[in-house]
C-alpha cells in the first residue's frame, strides 16, 4: 500500500485505533473519510482536522452499509482503501442468559459488519489499480480471552475470512491485509489506563512502519502481539490460554 495519495474509508474511527489511523493517514497526505455511528464525534474530527471528511455508518445495520456504499461511490470515486476497524468487546458469562444479547451483538458488529462491508465496497475497489482491504482482527483471534469469548470467536472468524478473501481476490488489483493488534491503551474493554496495554502511539508507529515496508506483509503483527499469534506453533498455547484465563470474572452489568 502506497504511503500517500490514497482515498481511505475507516469504520469505527471516532476513537481508539480507528481514530489514530485516520489522523496518521491524513497527516501522511491521504484523503481520509472517517465513518461511525456518533455524528457529534465525526463532526468534531472533521472540524478539528481540515481535509478529513465523515459519513455516518453503523456496521451492525445492513441498510446503513448499503446507503454508505452508494454515498461513497458518488462522493469519493477515488476510494481505494477500506479499513474494517469497527468492533465491540464486552464481557460475557455464559451462565447468565443476558449475555446472549452481548454475544449476538458482537457477532453482528464484528463479523457480519466486516463481511457486509467487504461485499458492499468490493465493486468499487476492484475498479482501482492500487486498492486494499484492511481487516482488523486481534491477537485474541489466536488464543481466546475467556471473559470475552464471543469477541475472540469473531476475531478468529475475521482472520479466517481474511485468509480466504485474499485467495479469492488473488487475481484482482485488491490487496488483502490483516491487522491483529494486541491490547492497546484505548477505551475498548476499558484499557485506556491498563499498564499492560500497549501505548496507542507506539502501536501506530510500529503498525504504519510494517504497513509501508517492502514487501508489505499479509499480516501486520506488532512485536507485542507475536506471543499470542505464534502461541500454537511455538508450543505456548496452553500457557497463553492459562494467562488469559487468570482474569477474574466481574459481575456483569449489561
Amino acid at each position: 500500500m502506497k504511503p500517500s495519495g490514497n482515498t481511505i474509508l475507516i469504520t469505527g474511527s471516532t476513537a481508539g485505533i480507528g481514530r489514530g489511523l485516520a489522523l496518521r493517514f491524513h497527516e501522511a497526505g491521504n484523503k481520509v473519510v472517517v465513518a461511525g455511528r456518533r455524528k457529534a464525534l465525526l463532526q468534531q474530527i472533521a472540524t478539528g482536522h481540515p481535509g478529513i471528511e465523515s459519513i455516518e455508518l453503523d456496521v451492525a445495520d445492513a441498510a446503513s452499509i448499503a446507503r454508505a456504499s452508494e454515498l461513497v461511490a458518488a462522493r469519493y470515486p477515488d476510494l481505494n482503501v477500506v479499513v474494517n476497524n469497527a468492533g465491540i468487546m464486552l464481557r460475557e458469562d455464559v451462565t447468565k442468559p443476558e449475555s446472549l444479547r452481548v454475544a449476538e451483538n458482537t457477532v453482528t458488529t464484528n463479523l457480519l459488519g466486516t463481511i457486509r462491508m467487504t461485499y458492499a465496497f468490493l465493486p468499487q475497489l476492484t475498479r482501482k489499480s492500487d486498492s486494499a482491504i484492511i481487516n482488523v482482527s486481534s491477537a485474541l483471534a489466536f488464543v481466546p480471552f475467556p471473559i470475552a469469548m464471543t469477541y475472540s470467536a469473531t476475531k478468529a472468524a475475521v482472520h479466517a475470512f481474511t485468509e480466504a478473501l485474499r485467495v479469492q481476490l488473488a487475481d484482482t488489483s485488491v490487496r488483502v491485509i490483516e491487522l491483529a493488534p494486541p491490547g492497546v491503551k484505548t477505551t475498548l474493554f476499558g484499557q485506556e489506563n491498563d499498564q499492560h496495554a500497549m501505548p496507542l502511539k507506539d502501536f501506530l508507529d510500529e503498525t504504519l512502519a510494517l504497513l509501508h515496508s517492502e514487501p508489505a506483509p499479509r499480516e501486520i503483527i506488532v512485536e507485542r502481539a507475536k506471543y499470542l499469534r505464534t502461541a500454537e506453533a511455538s508450543g505456548n498455547y496452553e500457557a497463553a490460554l492459562a494467562m488469559l484465563s487468570a482474569w477474574k470474572k466481574p459481575e456483569l452489568r449489561i
